[in-house]
């Protein structure tokens, strides 16, 4: 079993990149990984970068995962939202540098970010639950109400449509645009910025800020589990 998600610690700033070599699935492995490489952030005291692989940061859950159904599948998705939420909560800023594609449960991550840089391309920032006849879990409603742009959320969660990461801005989705080959110097960059911030204020601040979300959020987690099938975030391949 090779390592899905690598930590590189350089001053301040833990960058924490996710590649299995294809399209970044989120699997019961790469989620622990993941939490590992929080962890670690956590006991460094760091800014994280968050960021995937060439053209696809994540194209959302392992559907191989999803499609067994019971009790495996919901505990897949439990740890995704549950992941988002840590992040949303998380002490130090996060920055999330997305590198193409972001699918389903790819899109709620990049929701959770403090600072959201995409790059410029044919990439698409998709919702898509609905397009594949899944039912929005509560959770994941709540996610990106609290980030979308009012115009944007019914487009975005009720008719499931595409972003290109230009129009991704607008939506919400996120909050600069550069091009690949800029975009972990900028998100670099930006997390040195914000490792300036006082960061007993950034925490207790951002913990006021979201507390209405992150309280629907911990509720929408406990509600969505009881039917699993048609409520799975998750996306093929893009």
């Amino acid at each position: 079993m090779t390592d899905l998600v690598t930590y590189e610690l350089q001053e301040s700033i833990a960058t924490i990149t996710m590649d299995d070599g294809k399209v970044n699935a989120l699997s019961p492995q790469m989620f622990e990984e993941l939490n590992t490489a929080f962890d670690q952030a956590t006991t460094d005291q760091a800014v994280v970068v968050l960021t995937g692989r060439d053209g696809k940061f994540s194209a959302g859950f392992d559907l191989g995962v999803l499609s067994a159904g019971g009790p495996v599948a919901s505990t897949l998705i439990r740890s995704g939202f549950e992941l988002a939420e840590r992040i949303l909560s998380f002490p130090r800023p996060v920055v999330i540098a997305c590198n193409g594609h972001a699918i389903a449960m790819g899109v709620f991550l990049l929701l959770s970010g403090d600072y959201r840089i995409g790059v410029d391309g044919p990439y698409k920032i998709n919702a898509n639950e609905v397009a594949l006849g899944m039912t929005m879990p509560r959770t994941a409603i709540e996610i990106c109400r609290q980030r979308l742009a009012p115009a944007h959320f019914n487009r975005a969660i009720v008719l499931a449509e595409a972003y290109s990461p230009a129009d991704a801005v607008a939506a919400g989705f996120l909050d600069r645009v550069v091009q690949p080959s800029e975009l972990q110097d900028a998100a670099r960059k930006m997390a040195a910025q914000l490792a300036k911030l006082d960061m007993n204020a950034h925490a207790a601040t951002k913990l006021r800020a979201r507390d209405n979300a992150l309280k629907a959020i911990r509720a929408g987690i406990e509600s969505d589990f009881g039917s699993v099938n048609r409520t799975a975030a998750g996306a093929p391949g893009a």
